[in-house]
């Protein structure tokens, strides 16, 4: 297990010397997918250096990547890539982005981690431990949701995809809430920095990572009804002690 840690490790630091060049700089292309995302070349020429690597040092592995597909991926193991979460916030200069891998074995998570290249932040778990960095980090333990910092990506996403006015409840009953989203949010949640990180939709590649990593860190990781987030593809991460609350208030009415 450590062998796939530190070659977690090695991809992350690969994906750092791929991205760093193009951030905070405005001479590559930006295309919008036909899922009215957008990419760039960071993001694809990131992913095929980590392909060529996992190949090279795992022939028999699967790969499932966001933006050059899936090879192999019915393998026993079965790498799975985001080049860059957070694109929007990577063209924008704001350091919240990160770089998704996850190891599944047999289809289960075992080894995810978050990396965020410009602070050098490498969050890894594997559904037992969480790592910021090589110091083992945990989720925070507020018992309330009045003393909690509920985290999202996209407030707009929430209106169109899942029940808004049960959100609004919530966002009301949070002491605090920021739009620190996309996987760094899931790092803060991971960490004991924020309490509730949401995403009313996701891909597969997105919430890969997060599963081991929250779960490492003790909390709760599940989709909006409380369910399998990675066959729903939504997600929802808190610490376990206020999960139960917030799955029943987002889907009061339901």
């Amino acid at each position: 297990m450590s062998e796939f840690k530190d070659f977690i490790i090695k991809l992350n630091l690969k994906a750092e010397e791929v991205i760093m060049p193009y951030y905070n700089k405005r001479s590559y292309t930006v295309d919008t997918k036909l899922d009215n995302s957008v990419v760039t070349e960071a993001d694809r020429n990131c992913e095929a250096e980590l392909r060529e690597l996992i190949k090279k040092t795992y022939p028999t592995h699967g790969i499932i990547g966001e933006e050059h597909g899936n090879e192999n991926e019915d393998a026993e193991y079965v790498w799975v890539l985001d080049p860059i979460d957070g694109t929007i916030s990577f063209i924008a200069g704001v350091p919240l982005f990160g770089v998704l891998i996850s190891l599944l074995h047999k289809g289960n998570p075992i080894w995810g981690s978050i990396y965020q290249p410009v602070t050098k932040e490498l969050c890894i778990g594997n559904n037992e431990k969480c790592f910021l960095n090589d110091t083992r980090v945990t989720v925070d333990e507020s018992t309330t949701l009045e003393n909690s910092l509920l985290l999202t990506t996209s407030v707009k996403n929430i209106e169109k995809y899942q029940n808004y006015e049960n959100y609004k409840k919530l966002r009301r009953l949070a002491s605090k809430q920021r739009g620190w989203g996309d996987c760094y949010g899931y790092l803060m949640v991971a960490t004991g920095r924020a309490n509730i990180m949401l995403d009313p939709i996701l891909n597969f590649w997105d919430i890969a990572a997060l599963v081991p990593i929250i779960r490492g860190a003790g909390g709760a990781i599940s989709s909006w009804s409380g369910k399998d987030p990675l066959k729903e593809l939504n997600c929802i991460a808190t610490n376990k002690l206020i999960h139960k609350e917030v799955i029943e208030i987002l889907n009061k009415d339901i």
